[in-house]
């Protein structure tokens, strides 16, 4: 069985540039500049902003401050646990902080908060599923794919801490 290709686009953000991969499902990956997938030499990775266009446009609205929730397609490939634990991720308020013992009650597994942890982790659409709402359970920020910083200028961002998401604003967030 051969894979659809994924298209896939590479564009700046306050964070860096952010690698978004859209099949023909919806959105299956969005990458942070440290872990960004090289699609060099891959068939199904083919470089083609247009189908990307929407998810790039929402995103840059996210990071101009101008959008809390997405409305994408999105395809993210996983078992079905950790589909249940990226959906509910998009449950999580903006501006506000879930721990993963309260995401994993949300779902009606007290017990498991290290599977949570572990689907939360492997997580392919940061930011859209957004996994850096989920802190530890004294309110420590702990593990991101995008690194730590990053995850408290996302919470910030939406926090709207340092008054508007202008431009200068972004600076000293993402510094």
């Amino acid at each position: 069985m051969t894979a659809s290709p994924l298209y896939y686009d590479r564009f700046n953000t306050p964070i860096g540039a952010l690698t978004v991969a859209v099949g023909n499902d919806g959105v299956r990956h969005i990458l942070f500049p440290e872990n960004r997938y090289d699609a060099r030499g891959r068939a199904d990775w083919i470089h083609d902003p247009a189908p990307v266009r929407e998810a790039r446009e929402q995103l840059l609205a996210y990071f101009a401050g101008e959008r809390e929730r997405f409305d994408l397609p999105l395809a993210p490939h996983g078992t079905d646990f950790q589909r249940r634990v990226w959906l509910a991720l998009a449950e999580i308020p903006f501006g506000a902080t879930w721990s993963y013992a309260q995401l994993a009650q949300h779902l009606g597994q007290p017990r498991a908060v290290r599977a949570v942890g572990a689907a939360n982790g492997r997580n392919p659409l940061p930011i859209v599923l957004p996994c850096h709402r989920v802190i530890g359970a004294n309110g420590a920020l702990t593990g991101f794919g995008g690194g730590l910083p990053t995850k408290a200028a996302l919470l910030a961002l939406e926090r709207r801490e340092g008054g508007d998401a202008t431009a200068g604003t972004m600076a000293s967030l993402f510094g």
